[in-house]
């Protein structure tokens, strides 16, 4: 019996790729990058443009992020038999700010996100692709830049805080997530 009539080996790769969530080799449930500045600005930089600094380092991580190669095989996940049912997920995105020069605790802020089977056909129409990989690309770029924006938000008043507190002033570290889990 071959691959495709052999009830056996079909069953177990289903039972295998449920299991993943559980913790398997080789199964991507995220896509994080993390970016250092090395470079202060001087100490007679306004606080609008220390905010902006610790703003760009967010960026460039998104940016990592959003290209990294875990974000297409979380996106392949969408076609995988069993993985994620009925092209539905849940997942959060989340912004972490390490202040590696200063005594001050992290400062990280999460959004969550749920990506529905009807947005699946609304980004059919738009690419004319029936990719579902692609599709689902497409639209986890879109929830990582959306997640982004609102996490940042959340933690804005704490960054500047510590930009008030000089913490900005030594090496800044940002990391940006986005974690991805079956809608059930």
């Amino acid at each position: 019996m071959s691959f495709r009539t052999n009830p056996d080996r079909i069953l177990d790769s289903i039972d295998r790729s449920r299991t993943r969530d559980d913790g398997g080799l080789g199964f991507v449930r995220e896509a994080s990058a993390r970016v250092l500045d090395t470079e202060p600005l001087g100490s007679d930089a306004t606080q609008a443009e220390r905010v902006r600094r610790i703003f760009a380092v967010v960026e460039r991580a998104y940016v990592a992020t959003a290209g990294a190669v875990e974000m297409r095989r979380l996106a392949e996940r969408f076609q995988a038999v069993g993985d994620i049912s009925g092209l539905k997920a849940r997942g959060d995105v989340a912004v972490a700010i390490h202040w590696l020069d200063h005594d001050r605790d992290d400062d990280t802020g999460m959004t969550p996100f749920e990506i529905l089977p009807t947005r699946f056909e609304e980004i059919r129409k738009v690419t004319q692709s029936s990719r579902p990989d692609a599709n689902a690309l497409r639209i986890l770029r879109e929830e990582l830049r959306d997640g982004v924006m609102a996490a940042y938000g959340k933690i804005e008043p704490r960054i500047r805080e510590a930009v008030r507190e000089r913490a900005d002033l030594g090496h800044v570290a940002a990391r940006v997530t986005l974690d991805l889990r079956s809608g059930g």
